[in-house]
């Protein structure tokens, strides 16, 4: 079954699968369709994500286990409800002590079976890396850390085995070195006869030793062995020092990382290892479970966590296809992917899945809420009191050149390593040398306008030969003169000669590196673009959201409808996003944030008054006034985006909790730009500065009561951003695709970044609100509890049940109005055979409602404003199903004033 709609719930220790199977009753009733769980494998003890699986063979114990699994899909069947499950294909949670397959490959290094399954490059330039794995898992240089005794030599009794441990860390000695550290003993020779890879026999000798550890013998050669490589002692911290250097890892502080891993992490975590999901013992191993959960229905569609992080996603999303369908033929199989497009981007149409996770729906519905008049005046704001670059694209190229330097540089290393490889094999093309092609690399990377490339044996389509093309033009404006020769040659290795037209040794390492490019270029542009410059660009903070681009300041309604039939033809069952697990701010922090750009002049005085009242609560410290301009100016709109309804600037706890928070989103945000401070290297200084300057500015004792301005001009916003929050639910839920619901944004939603937006949620509420079924009319004038938004979702979530082919295959038909307040209408009609819907919403709210206190444009300001009807629709009457109210068209029009009397928004169904 196609999902009607979605809810994702996020699961983890505080929220089981069994603390699931209640809600399920009140999801069936709100309209949903499919729960739409995070990943639920077995994590890293502790997990609140999940995405850092350690075993892919298991539902995750802190969850409940296989067992809560069942008993939650067994509720959900009795309500008629499927499950979405979350995968992650990509990475594993390494490091600790947890993940087998890790463990086991520092143990026998590439004689381990699981060698294969990580991407590791066991022949990187550095020779003291030949064979061996870094293990960057310090928290101090190697040799501070050996000294301190934190490093140190451990027995596992029940397994037989000498292992190192720091803190959680364990790093198993292989089993042939066993043989030297028993020093001859008895059960030393078992180990002494072992060959590298002889599995069988290490086992047996681990047995005996085991056997051997319980009588006081044992226990005393332990003591030995232990005692002699005791860190503490100098003779002891160079044996083990010693023991150390002989395994197939190389232990390291985790700064190192960045210039010296030689396996490909998740971004720049080193504590999650890439996985090749291309090698088919490794697919077979991952999906193993997921697909016996699929074969016996208990869950019904996945989706693909970051597959541009896979080698080649096309492949991959057509072999889950392929399996998915084998398992149940009578299904098509459901499948998303979580991909962030460009805003000139398509999602290929040959992956064979349902489309993306609604990353881009959610650029497009914030978007098409900005007034575009707001630009010029809100870019001027920013610069002039920044000084920082008016254009986006400078912030995200400084932010790239950065990353590459400091972030990913290993990673670009081995990238540049493979090119060498690939020029080696030519005498015209040998001479170039790698510092040469690494300079060139970095440039086309901070000019690289999307995620990836998808190249092929085949070589590249012409959307990739034009995405190549424009990168390679900007770096051909920044490279030094003497480099720029190499450019015309990348472009012939990363695909412009077809791989396959070329001898196989060629064919190998040009694939080898186009693989490589484009695994580098998605995490360089998601750590520079998303998780650097969007905390640098203040220009409008609600532009600056997970799959959106700051640049684009607006989204035309005609551009919002392109895309919208677009998708209906393309991909009508992909997912409709307004808020997720990753957002940078909650979908209605955003909502009111975008009334700023109806009103620039307004926010430009409000911004120079707290500028000049908050001047003396800056702190000067060595490096500037903490905290900066920029940062001052981000902080502002994050509280007056944020700002609780319910939260009165005399209730000092209140006010106390939310700027906790704030200051918590604060701290993130400015070790995210990565320019004072940062997550490497934490400037405590700066940070204490900019906290003291949120909580001092907020005092309830400041004579200028600036506390009160602050929930004065949030008030101000309110009632238009509950418009825009309004219009944005009801666009999810009528627009082409398949709404999906984060957890508890049927109410307001004013989280701020991870881990804010994962608050416990009070279902209860949502429950017992859902449950009076009152009408939205009637709740408008409570507006500022929520239930409203959750009573039009619900209302309009019936109707797909009701009309399921309009919804699944009806067109997107724009429609315009006339009148004086024309530009403040979008609408559009979902025409099928099997019926009509029109939806419309009021846009840029702010001067309709000029001083209203609620969410409702006065009927006097949609006068002479008429939405026109074509021939097929102009005839009919109309009943709205969020007011029960029935409106016919006169002369092929519906009047607004009428149809939006009641509510600022209309969800017609022909009657």
């Amino acid at each position: 079954m196609t999902p009607r709609a979605t809810a994702r719930l996020q699961f983890h220790a505080g929220f089981t699968l069994d603390d699931a199977v209640p809600l399920v009753p009140y999801l069936a009733r709100l309209g949903i369709s499919h729960l739409y769980a995070s990943p639920i494998l077995k994590a890293r003890p502790g997990s609140t994500h999940g995405y850092d699986i350690v075993d892919h063979g298991a539902i995750n114990p802190e969850l409940g286990g296989e067992d809560a699994l069942r008993r939650l899909v067994t509720a959900l069947k009795a309500e008629g409800l499927g499950l979405i499950l979350d995968i992650v294909p990509n990475h594993m949670g390494v490091g600790g002590a947890d993940n087998a397959w890790w463990l086991d490959v520092l143990e026998w290094g590439r004689h381990s079976p699981y060698a294969s399954f990580f991407d590791i490059d066991w022949e990187p330039p550095d020779p003291a890396l030949r064979h061996k794995l870094l293990a960057p898992f310090l928290g101090a240089p190697y040799g501070e850390a050996l000294a301190s005794g934190d490093l140190r030599l451990h027995f596992d009794a029940t397994l037989g085995k000498f292992h190192a441990q720091y803190f959680e860390h364990r790093f198993p000695i292989a089993a042939p070195h066993h043989a030297a550290l028993l020093q001859g003993q008895g059960p030393a020779v078992g180990f002494a006869a072992l060959r590298p890879a002889s599995r069988a026999a290490a086992q047996a000798a681990h047995l005996a030793l085991a056997e051997h550890a319980a009588t006081p013998e044992g226990e005393a050669l332990i003591a030995m062995v232990l005692g002699a490589h005791d860190p503490t002692t100098e003779e002891g911290r160079a044996a083990l020092h010693a023991l150390l250097e002989r395994q197939h890892y190389r232990l390291a502080w985790w700064r190192a990382a960045a210039d010296e891993i030689n396996w490909r992490r998740f971004f720049d975590i080193t504590s999650l290892a890439g996985l090749r999901a291309e090698d088919p013992a490794v697919f077979d191993a991952t999906h193993e479970l997921v697909l016996r959960l699929y074969a016996e229905g208990a869950i019904d569609g996945l989706r693909i966590d970051h597959v541009d992080g896979l080698a080649d996603p096309r492949a991959y999303c057509r072999k889950l296809h392929r399996r998915m369908q084998t398992l149940r033929p009578d299904q098509e199989p459901l499948i998303w992917v979580e991909k962030i497009l460009a805003p000139f981007e398509a999602l290929r149409p040959d992956w064979q899945v349902q489309g993306t996770t609604g990353y881009d729906f959610m650029d497009e519905v914030g978007g098409v809420l900005h007034d575009p008049a707001g630009e010029e005046p809100l870019t001027r704001i920013w610069t002039e009191r920044t000084g920082r670059p008016a254009h986006f694209e400078e912030e995200a190229q400084e932010a790239r050149r950065q990353i590459l330097r400091d972030n990913l540089a290993s990673e670009l290393n081995a990238t540049a390593a493979a090119l060498k490889r690939v020029a080696n094999q030519e005498l015209a093309t040998r001479d170039h040398s790698l510092t040469a092609l690494r300079r060139a690399l970095a440039e086309v990377l901070v000019h690289f306008p999307l995620y990836r490339l998808y190249i092929s044996k085949g070589g590249r389509s012409e959307e990739d030969r034009r995405v190549l093309d424009w990168a390679i033009a900007g770096a051909r404006r920044t490279l030094r003169p003497t480099s720029r020769h190499l450019l015309p040659l990348l472009d012939d290795w990363l695909g412009g000669e077809p791989p396959r037209s070329l001898p196989p040794a060629q064919r190998r390492e040009r694939l080898v590196a186009a693989v490589r490019f484009q695994q580098l270029s998605a995490p360089v542009a998601a750590k520079s673009v998303e998780d650097t410059a969007f905390y640098r660009y203040g220009r409008m903070l609600s532009r600056n959201e997970v799959g959106s681009e700051p640049g684009r300041f607006s989204v035309s309604p005609g551009a919002f409808h392109g895309t919208a039939r677009m998708r209906a033809k393309r991909f009508p069952a992909a997912m409709l996003a307004t808020a997720t697990h990753d957002h940078k701010r909650g979908e209605d922090v955003r909502a009111r944030l975008a009334v700023l750009s109806e009103i620039p002049g307004e926010w430009e005085a409000v911004v120079d008054r707290w500028t000049r009242l908050n001047a003396p609560l800056r702190r000067e410290l060595p490096d500037g006034p903490a905290p900066g301009m920029s940062a001052q100016l981000m902080l502002y709109q994050m509280m007056v985006g944020a700002w609780p309804l319910d939260l009165s600037p005399a209730d000092d706890a209140g006010v106390a909790a939310f700027a906790t928070r704030l200051a918590e989103w604060q701290r993130k945000a400015q070790r995210e730009a990565k320019r004072r401070t940062e997550w490497a290297v934490e400037n405590a200084d700066y940070e204490a500065a900019c906290q003291d300057f949120l909580h001092a500015a907020l005092a309830a004792d400041r004579a200028s009561r600036w506390r009160e301005e602050v929930a004065g001009f949030a008030a101000r916003l309110a009632p238009a951003g509950a418009v825009n929050g309004l219009a944005q639910a009801l666009l999810r839920c009528t627009a082409p695709g398949i709404p999906d619901l984060y957890q508890g944004t049927e109410f307001w939603d004013f989280s701020l970044v991870d881990p804010d937006n994962r608050r416990p949620v009070d279902f209860a509420a949502r429950m017992a609100a859902l449950e009076q079924a009152v009408p939205p009319a009637q709740l408008l004038g409570h507006w500022r509890d929520g239930r409203v938004k959750q009573a039009i979702i619900a209302r309009a979530l019936e109707l797909r049940r009701a009309r399921p082919e309009v919804f699944a295959a009806g067109d997107h038909l724009p429609l315009q109005a006339e009148g004086p307040a024309a530009q403040h209408a979008l609408a559009f009609a979902r025409p099928h055979r099997e019926g009509k819907v029109l939806a419309i919403t009021t846009r840029l709210p702010a001067a309709l409602l000029g001083a209203a206190e609620a969410p409702l444009v006065p009927g006097a300001a949609w006068a002479e404003t008429h939405l026109v009807l074509p021939a097929r629709l102009a005839g009919a009457s109309w009943r709205d199903v969020l007011t029960g109210q029935t409106l016919r068209a006169r002369g092929g029009r519906l009047r607004l004033d009428e149809a939006l009397s009641q509510l600022p928004l209309a969800l017609l169904e022909m009657a």
